[in-house]
């Protein structure tokens, strides 16, 4: 039976072979977005839960409440795990984890830049993170051991056997490599070349005792029989109380911390980031549900398509029907013949879709910046997608397979069959919808635009024409001086500035700066805080609106200096902000001048209060701008020639700030890109229905066509009756989706404090789009029908 059923579907496949191509096409590109979706989503709720003790481990983050706002961050004081694990039992284990540090490191002739990580011992025994070579059960206690990632090793080594041999950190201190670790997978948020042991994090003078001082992240490991709600309960006020005895002890003019920790789920942190409201609820989740969604969109239009093109062709099937009914065929078995076809149909869109992914992988791993494969040799991948074909056809011929076997014998056999107001009002639905989603997803990618546009279109306060950095490495820092003379000498560069970090970065945050009388409140206020040692202003291109720059060179006084951003002035309460005092960082600085607000975070925040320090603070890069009467080819090749006579073992690394700048919106991007990408996919295969579904009405029309134009209808007439009932579905579908899309995009704005506002021409410019685009798919087939000569309609009469 089963046997008889394919052979039927096989011949119904090629007998109506438009149909089938134009299902098989739209169901491959939904199937093959919803795959791709599915591998990244995938990845992404994998990211750190395949680690064995996953359950056990947490991370340490930090709550505090300030002028009403409540909000969670991870990073802790490094001296928190330690003294976590001396004094509360419940912990098994932990480690320090501090990343993102760039080394050199150097064995005979070859030098590597390694992205290196400090951690403590309890690593290797809370992570799955296997060791191929070498001990097997680290105990990283030694601050002359290191561990090298297989690919790091390979390229640092080559084909020498590594362990036990003696590498080079930054040109200065020997470590002996103790094991090689496998390449870290593409589900993990670790990202390392080299860990390098805490003790040695000690020995290079970057660990402190400082409670106040929140720069690294923590992980501890419980014990099987701890309760994490009683943990968290017992360590609320650690921090705190650690906190509030330095402020009393050191006489610190700032008010009590009120601040707490928990512990949240390890396997949790790299989805729920976002630490707005004092917990992690949202964050890179949400992005997953919005995907999820996409593809639950994209697989529903293309199954819509089918429905609308089977139901449609009912009077085509409807004598066949007729004539099994009579001869014995049962319901059942007539739907278990129109599902085989669909599953059939389903089958060759499988195979479609497996060559989409296979060819666009690349290009969608390029966009999200991943390293997703698909491989076709895995058992698993094989049921999966024979699961999921199964589902695609199931869902896609369900509804035409009751709708097409409920006919009635005698009604379909003498000729008399006729499609039901029923089925043209599900199908007029059916379209409604596809359309719906569409103007969603259209509006949705106008606002995500218009949102980039707008935050981009902000005044930065600074000048990122023709500016770059270069971050302290190896003798930078020691040989700044003579660096900057001859950059200035070599007329390269018109100005040089030695700051804390990037122009378009924030690496540093502090509460506790006053003026004269504060309240407590605003001693509680947090402060963005970067530095400067002269020049910042003609180098960055801030705006000086009073006062001048910071200019150690000039002024020796100004080590003690600050400059103060429009929002710290207000702030702080400053009516003459030029000359006055302000306490901070248990320091005393007067101010030498204001400038304009500069974006140092994110550029759809707030203008947040910033100080920006004399050269008593501490520094991480120079930032110098290129002579714009020299080409940047001849000028980087002049400036690294110098980099290179004053830091010999290292590269010469530069950054662009307009590059650096432009990275920030790279998020917002991929979902503007995500989000029009898939409304095109949409839009095509609601088109793809939609032809199809007007060339089956002008079919069974042509004799009432034929008829009208005898009867005097002119071409226009015929047009506009044939669209009349198609756009008007269009028009039913964008009072639908308008707003439901306003709805979702004011919620996902309300995330930005810079953000736009919704104009009622958005949802314009969606339903001109639609409409436009409905009409040019069905404007073909409608005037060649208005076109066709009555004669040969109604010949055979």
């Amino acid at each position: 039976m089963l046997n008889n059923y394919i052979k039927i579907a096989w011949r119904n496949l090629f007998k109506s072979l438009s149909f089938s191509v134009t299902n098989i096409v739209g169901l491959a590109i939904a199937m093959a977005g919803a795959l791709l979706i599915a591998l990244w989503l995938q990845n992404m709720l994998s990211m750190d839960r395949f680690h064995e003790k996953s359950d056990r481990l947490y991370t340490m983050s930090n709550r505090l409440e300030a002028d009403g706002i409540r909000t969670a961050w991870r990073s802790t004081p490094k001296i928190l795990a330690p003294s976590l694990k001396e004094a509360f039992p419940d912990i098994e284990d932990f480690t320090r984890y501090d990343s993102f540090n760039k080394f050199l490191t150097s064995y005979a002739d070859k030098k590597l830049i390694a992205t290196t990580s400090f951690v403590d011992p309890g690593f290797f025994n809370m992570f799955s993170l296997p060791i191929i070579k070498g001990e097997n059960n680290i105990r990283f206690e030694n601050p002359n051991a290191v561990v090298l990632t297989e690919s790091y090793a390979k390229a640092l080594f080559g084909e020498e056997e590594p362990i036990g041999k003696s590498i080079k950190i930054d040109s200065t201190n020997q470590v002996t490599v103790q094991a090689i670790m496998k390449d870290l997978p593409n589900n993990t948020d670790f990202n390392f070349d080299i860990l390098l042991p805490y003790s040695y994090f000690k020995m290079i003078g970057y660990a402190d005792d400082n409670w106040a001082n929140n720069s690294i992240n923590t992980f501890i490991l419980l014990k099987p029989d701890a309760n994490i709600e009683v943990f968290n309960s017992k360590i609320k006020t650690f921090s705190r109380e650690h906190i509030n005895s330095a402020i009393v002890k050191n006489n610190w003019n700032v008010p009590k911390y009120n601040g707490e920790i928990f512990a949240f789920p390890f396997r949790d942190q790299y989805l729920y980031n976002n630490g707005k409201g004092g917990d992690y609820t949202s964050g890179r989740i949400d992005l997953i549900k919005l995907f999820a969604w996409i593809a639950v969109f994209i697989l529903s239009v293309a199954c819509i398509n089918f429905m609308n093109l089977s139901t449609a062709r009912s009077e085509r099937r409807a004598r066949e029907v007729g004539v099994r009914k009579v001869i014995g065929a049962n319901r059942s078995s007539l739907i278990v013949q129109f599902l085989t076809e669909s599953i059939l149909i389903s089958l060759f869109a499988m195979l479609l879709a497996i060559i989409i992914v296979v060819i666009v992988l690349p290009y969608f791993n390029t966009l999200f910046a991943k390293n997703i494969s698909f491989s076709l040799q895995s058992f698993h991948t094989w049921w999966c997608l024979i699961a999921f074909t199964l589902f695609t056809g199931v869902l896609a011929g369900i509804y035409p397979a009751f709708f097409l076997s409920s006919f009635k014998p005698i009604t379909t056999i003498k000729g008399r069959f006729q499609s039901t107001n029923k089925g043209l009002s599900i199908r007029s639905i059916l379209v409604v919808l596809q359309f719906s989603i569409a103007i969603i997803l259209i509006v949705a990618t106008v606002v995500v635009t218009k949102q980039i546009q707008y935050s981009k279109d902000r005044d930065h306060g600074f000048d990122e024409n023709g500016l770059l950095y270069t971050t302290f490495a190896g003798d930078i820092e020691k040989n700044y001086q003579s660096i900057k003379n001859e950059l200035l000498a070599s007329n390269a560069v018109i100005s040089v500035s030695k700051n804390l970090s990037p122009v378009t970065e924030n690496y540093s945050n502090g509460w506790g700066w006053t003026a004269e009388d504060p309240t407590d409140s605003d001693k509680r206020l947090n402060y963005a805080r970067y530095s400067t040692d002269a020049d910042g202003v003609k180098s960055l291109g801030w705006t000086l609106l009073q006062g001048r720059d910071i200019d150690i060179n000039k002024f020796p006084t100004d080590s003690a200096s600050i400059l103060l951003n429009e929002a710290a002035v207000k702030s702080l309460h400053l009516k003459e902000p030029i000359g006055a005092v302000v306490d901070g960082d248990e320091k005393k600085w007067t101010v030498v001048g204001v400038i304009k607000n500069f974006i140092n975070g994110s550029p759809f925040g707030e203008d947040v209060p910033m100080v920006i320090m004399g050269p008593r603070a501490w520094f991480g890069v120079i930032h110098y701008r290129l002579n714009d009467k020299r080409s940047t080819a001849e000028n980087l090749k002049v400036i690294e020639a110098i980099f290179n006579k004053f830091n010999p073992d290292y590269p010469f690394e530069y950054n662009f700030v307009d590059k650096a700048y432009e990275r920030k919106f790279k998020e917002i991007q991929t979902v503007s890109t995500i989000a029009s990408t898939f409304a095109g996919l949409i839009i095509f295969i609601s088109c793809l229905g939609l032809l199809a579904l007007i060339a089956y009405m002008i079919e069974t029309r042509m004799k009432e066509i034929a008829v009208r134009k005898v009867l005097g209808a002119s071409v226009p007439q015929v047009i506009s009756l044939l669209s009349y009932n198609f756009i008007k579905l269009v028009l039913y579908a964008i009072m639908i989706a308008s707003p439901i899309a306003w709805l979702v995009m004011d919620k996902w704005l309300q995330d930005y404090s810079y953000r736009i506002e919704i104009k009622w021409y958005y949802f314009a410019y969606a339903g001109l789009a639609a409409i436009v685009i409905s009409l040019v798919t069905i404007g073909f087939q409608t005037i060649k029908a208005a076109l066709t000569n009555p004669v040969d309609s109604l010949r055979n009469e």
